[in-house]
């Protein structure tokens, strides 16, 4: 199969514009990932580029089909001059880096945590996987092979994290959404949880 990584770079400059920022991260036994930064107005995003490489497998499968399997990559929006963000590409490379060290498909309704702050002073070490489809379209590819999908990474603190765990990803979401809570501040606090 063709090298998907051009059509997702593709992708990414359609829906958010030329990346004004691009770092890359190689982890010992895995495949490069990069992660580009898009600055609009009051908003920057980082969205990865190489997770959708190869299709994420099943951990327990003996062995990875080449072509079939979930592809992803992630997106965080935040909002600029709040905090340091820029500092959360390594993490959020780690988090890319996941189904090729760790063996896990990442999925809507997933928590995935670095165990460290995303970026210096962040109260979050963790993230919600949303649902794809809104801000990048999913991306087809030739059949047999999935689609790539561009998935949001909702920061959590430790407390909705902890939360999230007893009550689940939509009841969290939910709260989020009647609280009024801004999930592209960095420096938000943690959102009333009783």
């Amino acid at each position: 199969m063709a090298d998907v990584l051009p059509l997702v770079e593709a992708r990414l400059r359609t829906a958010l514009g030329e990346p004004d920022a691009r770092a890359a991260v190689t982890f010992l036994g895995t495949d490069r990932i990069e992660v580009l930064r898009f600055t609009d107005g009051d908003i920057v995003r980082y969205a990865t580029l190489g997770m959708s490489a190869q299709p994420m497998a099943d951990p327990t499968a003996v062995l990875a089909d080449p072509v079939k399997g979930p592809r992803a990559e992630l997106v965080l929006s935040v909002r600029r001059g709040v905090a340091d963000t820029d500092k959360v590409l390594r993490p959020l490379a780690v988090l890319a880096a996941s189904p090729q060290v760790e063996g896990v498909i990442v999925a809507p309704g997933a928590s995935l945590d670095v165990g460290d702050p995303l970026w210096p002073g962040a109260p979050f070490t963790s993230v919600l996987v949303a649902e794809s489809g809104g801000l990048v379209e999913d991306l087809e590819l030739a059949a047999p092979a999935d689609p790539v999908r561009f998935l949001p990474l909702l920061p959590m603190t430790a407390n909705e994290a902890a939360w999230k765990r007893v009550h689940g990803a939509q009841a969290l979401q939910e709260r989020w959404l009647t609280r009024g809570t801004d999930l592209r501040d960095p420096a938000r606090k943690s959102v009333s949880l009783d």
